[in-house]
């Protein structure tokens, strides 16, 4: 699967939201790549790993986020939602799981409902090895800060509006994907 192609279909302009989103969804594949290097034993499929990981956030050129230069309509919250619904249109339900289940570590439909959130009322969490991992090395960037990756714990500190499933979540994905080195 070329997705490059699928980022220009939808990204077609070079500028500074494509910049970003394109640095970010490096970074995530890059350290999602690193983390199922060391770990052989979780046998991950590592083409999808990256594909998914630059795919992640496509959605986001859809929502209102200013500070990332995304000028559309939406709530940035949908914005894994609305990737989820683009990967679906290009044939890549698994891409779409990805995309639709990364926001914090993952969203319960208890909590959607609980909060009122603007998403489709299902659960949302990562299930899969691989929606695990891409979803545990995106807590360690930021599109508004590219050049930086957070420390585990200032990922943690992330996750707290998101409660403490998330957390607890978070810290067993921690311990499963730690460097062994």
């Amino acid at each position: 699967m070329n997705y490059q192609a699928i980022i220009d279909k939808y990204y077609p302009e070079d500028n500074e939201l494509k910049h970003i989103f394109m640095v970010h969804g490096r970074q995530v594949a890059n350290k999602a790549l690193a983390i199922l290097d060391q770990h052989p034993e979780l046998d991950m499929d590592r083409d999808f790993v990256e594909e998914a990981a630059m795919l992640h956030d496509i959605g986001i050129f859809k929502c209102d986020a200013p500070a990332i230069q995304c000028y559309g309509t939406e709530p940035y919250l949908c914005h894994g939602t609305i990737g989820a619904e683009l990967m679906m249109k290009e044939g890549l339900p698994k891409h779409a799981r990805v995309c639709e289940r990364h926001t914090g570590a993952g969203i319960t439909k208890q909590q959607i409902l609980d909060q009122k959130l603007p998403i489709p009322p299902r659960d949302l969490v990562p299930e899969t090895m691989e929606e695990k991992l891409i979803c545990y090395a995106d807590k360690f960037f930021s599109k508004t800060k590219l050049n930086q990756e957070k420390t585990l714990e200032e990922a943690q500190k992330t996750l707290t509006k998101f409660g403490e499933e998330g957390l607890e979540r978070f810290a067993e994905w921690a311990i499963l994907f730690r460097n062994k080195s």
